[in-house]
């Protein structure tokens, strides 16, 4: 394999962690959540009903089922999320959004989309640029909205 691969590789690790650190202080500083709690969040929103069961919700996000769940007991703690148990299947845990939680994620959101149209607002990055972006993310796994 090349250096070129490498190459791409840290530059894509590099690019990721400066991406985290941005959205992280600005969610942070305006909603008190990180980027992993808004993409929860985020999750969850687009789910029918706003709640998903913790294991879809882990393999939606790339996580373990233990990683899910430390995940959501601090938005529980802060009455974001609720903990759901199946009527038919007490051995089934959901993860639900709130009133709050469904009203802080708009907000949040709205910091978001902010944040990202900083980032790839310059001249520089055409929509044609974020299409193919988006597509070559893609063919690694990465998914978005």
């Amino acid at each position: 394999m090349s250096d070129g691969a490498l190459d791409a590789a840290l530059r894509l690790m590099r690019a990721q962690a400066a991406l985290v650190r941005r959205f992280d202080a600005r969610l942070g500083g305006l909603h008190g959540v990180s980027l992993s709690d808004f993409t929860l969040l985020l999750r969850l929103g687009q789910a029918p009903g706003g709640r998903m069961r913790r294991v879809d919700l882990a393999e939606a996000l790339g996580l373990t089922a233990s990683g899910v769940t430390r995940g959501l007991v601090p938005l529980e703690r802060i009455g974001l999320v609720s903990r759901e148990t199946d009527a038919r299947d007490a051995r089934v845990a959901y993860a639900a959004l709130t009133g709050t939680g469904r009203e802080r994620l708009r907000e949040m959101r709205a910091t978001a989309e902010e944040t990202a149209a900083e980032v790839f607002g310059a001249a520089a990055w055409t929509e044609s640029d974020l299409g193919t972006l988006a597509g070559l993310l893609g063919r690694l796994g990465g998914t978005g909205l």
